[in-house]
């Protein structure tokens, strides 16, 4: 066990950060062509490179970085447990739960944990279901699975086909799962572009779905720009066959075939294009919801469900390349933003790229009602360098329940798991980490931690290549968050915690 502040985890040399600098000075130069979220659709490897090799195996010599697949983290937790990836060999996702359970996507379906006891979860079902990326949520007796990828057609033995092709199928697929051990798939909905991330807005006889796509073409029959909305999809609880797109809001209006998003480049060179929304998270208590929408971020109300309005809108030109997720606190007078640089598939936690660069923005939520706005406070990343052969930026991460306090855990691919503070909107601080040390140390390789949620006591991670961790967090800080106890958690559908 290593303390937080014991310096070979702390301060890693920065020398080692400039063995890429080819790498690097490609990515800010390339800007949003670079900037295609999550790993699943790229090769999983870049060319390997002598220099960054000799560097990365020096820095782990002299300890300043980890060994390969080396476990470090910080005195505050401990790892109970992994459980590696079985019958689903793809890149693993996101995660949501559910009583007892734990439901985690994978490019190759999803896979359902009995979590009774999270020293030693036991695998209930796995579910074979090409889709990428296989976002996941539930609610009651249905699941919700995002289908990312153009297919032959809706059935989970479909296989790939261009989107070019007017019969391809993307969208949402829907399973009952009153029987854990045996989903069955019950209906489905196309959406144009297909749908890259989804998030739930439940109601007592609905489920309302809204859909995250983006990257039209004039050359995809169903995915055509401008794509400046997202769908949403109604779906009745008692009979999902009948799920429809009840409508498609535009969240970006303007003139011309790109409508009124963010341009990107040449307009603002390393900023990508706004051409829909990568996720959205709702905050169903107070009507809120907060839009990470490629080149901008949104705020907006959710009164009526199926109407989304949008009370403000940000950019951030300078240091945000992609903006990937949202998370409130529970106040709601705050909002987390990431910036997905490089995609999820670069080496972006080093000195060359720098502390505000793929990096979380905190934004206070200032005003009231439709005249409330995004305000930027700071910006928070992880204090530890990574070798430039680990795929390491800001991702997927959810509230720890403090009342009185903002705390977050959150994942960083390679970069491990991070706990941190942002009470103060202008100093954010870590408090605890989990990490290994790089998968390969001879090229990039993808990688770490995709989601890492916190979910009655305990901190749950999907690794891409590793399996499903369970992390065990005992901190006077944190500790009052273990008499939390929720019956469902899907992250991207804020709870709400206190009265």
């Amino acid at each position: 066990m290593i303390s937080l502040h014991e310096p070979r985890i702390r301060h890693r040399r920065l020398g080692v950060m400039a063995a890429a600098a080819g790498l690097i000075a490609t990515l800010l130069a390339a800007g949003p062509a670079v900037a295609t979220p999550d790993p699943g659709d790229a090769s999983a490897t870049t060319a390997t490179s002598a220099s960054l090799a000799a560097q990365t195996r020096s820095a782990i010599a002299d300890g300043e970085i980890p060994g390969q697949d080396e476990v470090v983290h910080s005195a505050n937790i401990e790892h109970l447990t992994n459980i590696p990836k079985d019958a689903l060999a793809g890149i693993n996702s996101d995660l949501a739960f559910q009583g007892k359970y734990a439901f985690a996507g994978n490019y190759d379906g999803f896979r359902i944990f009995d979590l009774s006891n999270p020293k030693a979860p036991k695998t209930v079902a796995q579910v074979l279901c090409p889709g990428s990326q296989n976002d996941i949520t539930v609610s009651g007796n249905l699941l919700f699975l995002s289908t990312d990828s153009s297919r032959s057609d809706n059935s989970c033995a479909s296989t790939t086909q261009p989107a070019t092709e007017k019969s391809s199928w993307e969208g949402m697929k829907i399973f009952d799962i009153s029987d854990k051990r045996n989903p069955k798939y019950v209906a489905a909905v196309e959406t144009a572009c297909g749908s890259h991330t989804h998030t739930l807005v439940p109601s007592k006889k609905n489920v309302y779905i809204y859909v995250s796509s983006y990257s039209p073409s004039t050359t995809f029959p169903d995915c055509q720009p401008p794509h400046d909305g997202i769908s949403v999809i109604k779906v009745p609880r008692k009979a999902p066959e009948k799920s429809a797109i009840v409508n498609f809001p535009v969240l970006f209006p303007g003139e011309g075939p790109d409508g009124g998003g963010n341009p990107g480049a040449p307009t603002n060179p390393g900023v990508s294009k706004t051409t829909g929304c990568h996720d959205i998270t709702v905050l169903p208590s107070k009507d809120l919801a907060a839009g990470a929408c490629m080149g901008d971020g949104i705020l907006f109300d959710i009164k009526n469900p199926e109407q989304p309005k949008v009370i403000d809108r940000v950019q951030d030109n300078v240091n945000f390349a992609f903006w990937h997720s949202a998370t409130f606190n529970q106040k709601a007078d705050k909002v987390v933003f990431t910036d997905e640089l490089g995609g999820g598939g670069a080496a972006t936690c080093n000195a060359t790229i720098g502390p505000n660069r793929g990096a979380d923005g905190i934004y206070d939520i200032v005003g009231k009602g439709d005249k409330r706005k995004l305000v930027f406070r700071s910006y928070f990343k992880i204090p530890r360098h990574q070798a430039d052969t680990e795929n390491c930026v800001a991702h997927n991460g959810s509230l720890i329940p403090v009342k009185g306090k903002d705390l977050m855990v959150q994942a960083w691919y390679q970069g491990g798991v991070s706990v941190w503070d942002f009470t103060d909107s202008s100093k954010p601080k870590e408090i605890g980490y989990f990490e290994r040390g790089p998968l390969t140390t001879d090229t990039m390789t993808t990688g770490g931690s995709w989601s890492a949620y916190y979910y009655n006591g305990y901190i749950y991670s999907n690794d891409i290549a590793k399996g499903f961790d369970v992390l065990k967090l005992s901190d006077r800080r944190t500790d009052p968050a273990k008499r939390v106890r929720l019956d469902e958690l899907n992250v991207q559908t804020q709870p709400e915690y206190f009265d």
